[in-house]
């Protein structure tokens, strides 16, 4: 386990990275960072963000992400207001480092969660409705050479999210049986469905309420929940235009603006 001091320089090199979209090198090249460390680094730079919390993202939800990592659970990060992203206006790529998009069935809850002990009936008595969305994941670690605390200490490496208008009760459609479809520009780039979430989005949005609740964290009435993707991530380029399909949600789009 790392010093505080060692926790806060690990987090000055990943603000940094962000502000000046300068990839580092792993944090774990030079430092032997553990989860609990990881999660640390995380929450210092939330806190230091200083901005609303407007839900929470959680990665590594495919048993195929996990084992590619050698972990057995997910991981999760924060959704802050600065990371919500219109539909109607381009997305900046020079923002980022090395955007990718996901896409997600997201959450949104209508009342608290409980933390530990959380069950999936839990989450679905919260849920007011869930939304199509677009997940934008990014790294700024060098070249998306990551192991599982770069990621988590790097927020889960998310970026920011777009909603579609769609809103559905979770009683009115099935939650493990959501295909999706996305589509870069005019090209079909990936297709999922649902299941492939922890074979239920649900259990994904559960055992996060108990995760972040060992951190002094809770899920809230309005937060929003993306539970992980429906498919593999795909490069984000300037001037890229991305459409989402969700059966039985709707759609979803985010476009980058063209370099000048």
């Amino acid at each position: 386990m790392l010093t505080a001091d060692q926790r806060i320089d690990l987090a000055d090199r990943l603000y940094a990275a962000e502000r000046t979209r300068t990839p580092i090198p792993p944090l774990t090249d030079s430092h032997p960072v553990d989860v609990v460390d990881a999660y640390e680094i995380q929450l210092y730079n939330i806190r230091r963000r200083n901005r609303p919390v407007l839900g929470h993202k959680v990665g590594l939800s495919s048993l195929a992400m996990q084992q590619m990592m050698g972990v057995d659970e997910p991981d999760y990060g924060h959704l802050l207001d600065d990371m919500a992203l219109p539909e109607a206006a381009p997305a900046d790529a020079s923002r980022y480092c090395y955007p990718r998009v996901e896409v997600e069935v997201a959450f949104i809850l209508g009342d608290d969660l409980p933390g530990e002990g959380c069950t999936e009936d839990d989450v679905l008595a919260a849920t007011e409705a869930v939304a199509p969305s677009i997940e934008l994941i990014d790294s700024r670690i060098l070249d998306w050479k990551i192991s599982l605390a770069d990621t988590i200490a790097d927020n889960a490496s998310s970026a920011g999210f777009v909603l579609g208008s769609g809103r559905v009760r979770p009683s009115d459609v099935d939650l493990r049986a959501i295909d999706a479809t996305l589509w870069r520009n005019d090209e079909q780039v990936a297709k999922g469905r649902s299941d492939a979430i922890l074979g239920n989005p649900v259990t994904a949005v559960a055992w996060l309420a108990g995760k972040v609740a060992s951190f002094g964290v809770r899920l809230k009435a309005g937060h929003i929940v993306l539970p992980g993707s429906c498919t593999r991530a795909i490069d984000a380029r300037p001037g890229d235009s991305f459409h989402a399909e969700f059966s039985g949600l709707g759609d979803v789009s985010l476009r980058f603006g063209s370099v000048r």
